[in-house]
């Protein structure tokens, strides 16, 4: 009797277990969604919630905590498999002096990742919505730094580049990081709203992101008056 007693509390156990996960899946990839569409700060917990099928409005804040631990974690969700990619890619190129090899390790792992979720994602407009807020967009920052992959494909891109003044290779970064967030999350909504796209797939945008991002690093730089 005591034995059934305690196979009964462990499956109890699992029963619960198994209802909260897939109540996190629901809350992420609910908050996912809408945020990406109408922003984070437009966005509240209730209305997550409400949109997730929980009826408990608090259920956000109980498995998660705060807006910011929810952006933290909808990032950790999609940044494993982009690493993954990432590595394979990374462990192809060592050595390479080329700075297309090593912007196509920057560019490739998000818009694989993408093709390989299928239509419709969120995940490229999401980011862009996180983005517009320095606090948010800290997020990315130090989740970044966290990726040994992700500083030695970075390395690796520095050692290729020509002398470029520090303000313009700031510039340059920038403007690479802009043009990768944007054109991407452009590509995304265009596919959900079943319109034209200048490129077939996401392999082929990843093409033309690769030879944009590594023509404006090579490109000249303009002599200071």
């Amino acid at each position: 009797m005591r034995r059934e007693s305690e196979v009964a509390v462990m499956a109890g156990k699992t029963v619960r277990a198994d209802r909260a996960s897939a109540t996190r899946e629901a809350i992420l990839v609910t908050a996912e969604r809408l945020y990406a569409e109408h922003g984070v700060h437009a966005v509240s917990n209730r209305h997550i919630s409400d949109a997730a099928g929980q009826g408990n409005n608090t259920a956000v804040g109980y498995h998660f905590g705060t807006k910011t631990d929810l952006v933290r974690a909808i990032v950790r969700k999609h940044f494993e498999p982009m690493e993954r990619l990432r590595g394979e890619l990374l462990a192809a190129i060592v050595g390479s002096r080329e700075v297309r090899d090593w912007v196509a390790c920057i560019v490739r792992p998000c818009t694989e990742h993408l093709a390989e979720l299928g239509s419709p994602t969120w995940y490229g407009r999401f980011i862009a919505q996180v983005t517009t807020d320095p606090a948010l967009r800290e997020i990315m920052v130090e989740e970044s730094m966290t990726s040994d992959v992700l500083i030695r494909v970075v390395e690796g891109l520095n050692r290729c580049l020509p002398a470029l003044p520090p303000e313009v290779r700031a510039e340059r970064g920038d403007m690479s990081t802009q043009l990768l967030i944007h054109l991407t999350a452009a590509r995304e909504r265009a596919l959900a709203e079943g319109t034209p796209t200048p490129r077939a797939s996401w392999r082929d945008a990843a093409d033309g992101l690769i030879d944009a991002i590594t023509a404006m690093w090579l490109a000249p730089v303009t002599p200071a008056h």
